[in-house]
């Protein structure tokens, strides 16, 4: 073996396979892979090898073409084939109109992938699939590349071209331990020696945890047993005189796909079951679980009423082995948090059918510090410390229970809830809040007018349309008061804290004590990586002259990663995180000022406490900091509280309000006011695959000042040109928002892709941000939005429609 290397996989399924064979894509040839058996000994072997283009968003969407683009070349590559079945067509079934509009969506947002998907009707389905029954269905969503692959197959030739690159292969040797020096190098222990590497990567699929604990953390993942079976050979298939097509049914929550001349069928059922909690037996490889088909019995029936030809037919084999979730069933690919040079590639519930867009992408993100899409949604930072085993094995089950149901717009699922609090959620529960989840975080939604309002789940605008735009209102005119928990914070102290965030933003950074300014991080290649606030607070009896980093709630460990990564040797900078001592009480509306001035003995005039002013102060008798802000487009404060006071200042905000008419709103009606004001949301609008120039966010950029992050990629960037850009957008349709991701289209062909969307409830108008083609990026330039398969017109308009000149919040 060798005993020095650069990177050291971990794990030899697909998700190890597939990151070996691509970091020699990208160049690097010193590289090792480790398995403890032999490859495809965990879940990989036992996988029934789906591979389709659906996903929920346009990274998984992009990943997943491109695993079938690459298991395409294997496929026909001479000296290491790959049985691979491409192009048998893929059909999800829906028994709702909710459903099909869900669908329609997502073939707007593929298309901007360059992948058509089709949305066909109950007769179309049963034209295309013969073995099924059109009861109880309206129509199905087609993706004609879908397909499946021989799982043991394709793992052996990406470890055959990784090898032919200058990669090695070590199986049946085991990971006793992990130890990482000062320098960030890591030693990997193994039953055959040492190997001492730059960076470790993670692949361990059920075993994830295994290999976490000897690096100190924990993954959320747990493993779920899931059965199918094959039958024997069905008549009609033979008969058919072509390979009957994949079918997913979120119906009766079963597949099935053509195996020889037989399906084979599996199963979600409701009745499941967790695995490996309580440990797993080493000698557990290649092996199955017991077989349990009286647990899918009622979804067996369901399979039955569809497929009546399973009837007929008797079962060869019956499969049951555990496949890995995460806490919210998407994949964790990337940095691990808290820890340098460790990566994971883990929770791939349906990992070799998307498996080699996972290890690309994670390739190149190891190498090059970026990946070409912006990976957020599989980032393992998008969780704090709050996903415990027990946490994530309730969610497991949830998402194992809906696999084949797609979340709506605003949909938030029970179970693990309330996983965080603040001593305020039971508050406004009882006044009626309806919550959504940030985090972990229990945020209030909306308040609900009584309390069995339960509005639709659609990709329309639902019940609550009416709600929001009062709460708006009563912002606009009167008063309106917010809780806002789980916003990431991070105290900043040290003599170089300045020097420190001038050398992270791009832009000019707020340094005067008792002032607040915005700044935005680029990462190394000049992209977007995170959007922040600085407040400097001088010193007093709460704390020495220190900055406060505030950012969105979900930034919690990436932001934490980032800076720390960023403090250079010698440099006196402390970092220290506040997120989960202290909440945050947003209260706007043009009389907010007196409420505030009811409730505190310090001056609140526009002369004693101008716009992006910070003071510590007390509400009541709760020590508070107040920072003169605005994401609703109105004067507006944000009251910072430790949790202990929460409750008291609460109560005196509350009571004082009352002379003003001032009532609670939620984050709903601050998505609505803040695209008015044409204000960005981070990993929405904000992602790495643009840069600020791209992003309209020039005004925050200095290119002239000293060294920052990513600023000469910034400069190459700047020459090269613009090749998409950010836009307000104005939509001419009432009946439903513009969603992430849908397609703008020019003629037959698209040009931009829509981040948010929201009806602006203060002037009247359905808006939109989209990033689009420098050619289309004018105000007056029109579009085609592809909104759930209807054509409407996209208009460029001017950003911040309400109240452009931002008086209001100055006021």
């Amino acid at each position: 073996m060798k005993s020095r290397t650069k990177v050291v996989v971990i794990g030899g399924g697909i998700a190890g396979c597939s990151t070996l064979y691509h970091l020699t894509q990208e160049g690097w040839s010193d590289v090792i892979l480790i398995e403890r058996d032999e490859l495809t000994s965990g879940t990989t072997w036992h996988s029934a090898a789906q591979v389709t283009n659906f996903g929920m968003n346009q990274t998984m969407v992009g990943l997943k073409t491109h695993s079938i683009q690459l298991y395409k070349k294997l496929r026909d590559d001479p000296e290491y084939p790959v049985g691979y079945h491409h192009g048998d067509g893929g059909i999800r079934l829906a028994n709702t109109e909710a459903q099909m509009q869900g669908y329609r969506h997502f073939a707007s947002m593929a298309r901007g992938m360059g992948v058509e998907f089709e949305v066909i009707d109950a007769d179309e389905c049963a034209r295309r699939h013969p073995l099924i029954s059109t009861e109880n269905l309206l129509g199905g969503l087609w993706d004609g590349e879908d397909g499946d692959i021989d799982p043991a197959q394709l793992c052996q030739a990406l470890a055959f071209h990784a090898r032919k690159a200058g990669a090695e292969v070590y199986r049946h040797t085991a990971v006793t331990g992990l130890t990482q020096h000062r320098d960030d190098t890591w030693t990997v222990e193994t039953d055959k020696g040492r190997i001492d590497a730059d960076i470790v990567v993670n692949a361990c699929g059920y075993r994830v945890n295994e290999v976490a604990a000897m690096m100190g953390v924990h993954h959320p993942v747990a493993s779920m047993e899931h059965q199918y079976f094959v039958t024997e050979d069905i008549p009609a298939i033979v008969e058919a005189g072509h390979r009957m097509p994949l079918l997913r049914c979120p119906i009766s929550d079963y597949y099935s796909r053509q195996e020889k001349n037989g399906l084979l069928v599996g199963f979600y059922e409701q009745d499941c079951k967790t695995w490996g909690m309580d440990g797993i037996s080493p000698s557990f490889a290649n092996d199955l679980c017991p077989d349990d088909l009286d647990r899918v019995m009622d979804v067996l029936e369901g399979a039955f009423e569809r497929m009546p030809a399973l009837t007929e037919v008797g079962i060869k084999r019956v499969v049951n082995g555990p496949i890995t979730y995460t806490i919210d069933g998407a994949p964790l690919v990337g940095p691990i948090p808290g820890m340098r040079n460790a990566f994971c590639i883990i929770g791939l519930r349906a990992g070799v059918g998307e498996g080699g867009g996972h290890g690309w992408l994670l390739a190149q993100q190891i190498v090059h510090g970026e990946a070409c899409y912006d990976m957020w949604c599989i980032d393992p930072r998008r969780f704090a410390g709050h996903t415990n085993v027990e946490l994530t094995s309730l969610k497991a089950i949830e998402d194992y229970q809906n696999e084949f149901r797609f979340h709506f717009p605003h949909e938030h699922r029970p179970a693990g809830r309330p996983a965080k609090t603040t001593p305020l959620t039971p508050i406004l529960a009882a006044e009626g809040a309806e919550f959504t989840v940030v985090n972990g975080w229990e945020r209030v939604d909306y308040i609900k007018p009584t309390p069995d309002f339960h509005p639709t789940l659609s990709f329309h605008f639902d019940d609550a349309f009416d709600v929001i735009a009062a709460e708006i209102k009563n912002v606009q005119n009167n008063a309106g008061l917010a809780e806002v928990n789980g916003f990431n914070r991070i105290e900043i102290t040290g003599a170089d804290r300045h020097s420190f965030l001038d050398r992270i933003f791009c832009g000019t950074v707020a340094k005067r004590d008792g002032r607040v300014g915005l700044g935005y991080m680029l990462n190394h290649h000049g992209m977007v990586k995170g959007e922040a606030t600085v407040a400097n607070l001088p010193a007093s009896d709460r704390g020495p002259t220190r900055v406060w980093y505030g950012s969105a709630a979900a930034s919690e460990s990436h932001d934490m990663d980032w800076l720390k990564a960023h403090v250079q040797d010698g440099e006196d900078v402390q970092l220290k995180s506040l997120t989960n001592d202290q909440t945050i009480l947003v209260l706007a509306g043009p009389k907010s000022r007196q409420v505030l001035q009811a409730v505190s003995r310090d001056d609140w005039s526009k002369e004693g406490f101008p716009w992006l002013s910070v003071r510590e102060c007390y509400i009541g008798f709760s020590p508070a900091t107040v920072m003169g802000v605005s994401f609703s487009g109105e004067l507006a404060y944000e009251i910072h509280v430790p949790n202990a006071s929460l409750y008291a200042a609460y109560l005196a905000l509350r009571e004082a309000g009352k002379a003003h008419d001032m009532t609670l709103f939620g984050a709903r009606a601050v998505e609505s006011m803040r695209m008015e004001k044409g204000f960005l949301h981070w990993k929405a609008d904000l992602i790495t695959e643009f840069d600020p120039f791209e992003t309209a966010l020039d005004r925050f950029v200095k290119i002239d000042k000293g060294e920052f992050v990513g600023k000469n990629a910034l400069v190459r960037n700047q020459a090269r040109g613009l090749r998409k850009k950010l836009v307000s957008l104005q939509i001419d349709a009432s009946h439903a928002p513009a969603h992430p991701g849908a397609s703008l289209m020019h003629k037959d062909r698209v040009v931009g892709t829509i981040t948010s969307g929201d009806w602006g409830h203060r002037i009247g108008r359905n808006l939109a941000y989209a990033f689009v083609e420098p050619d289309f990026m004018d105000v007056g330039s029109a579009m085609g939005l592809d909104l759930c398969g209807d054509i409407v017109t996209a208009e460029v308009i001017a950003p911040s429609p309400y109240d452009p000149t931002h008086g209001k919040m100055r006021a």
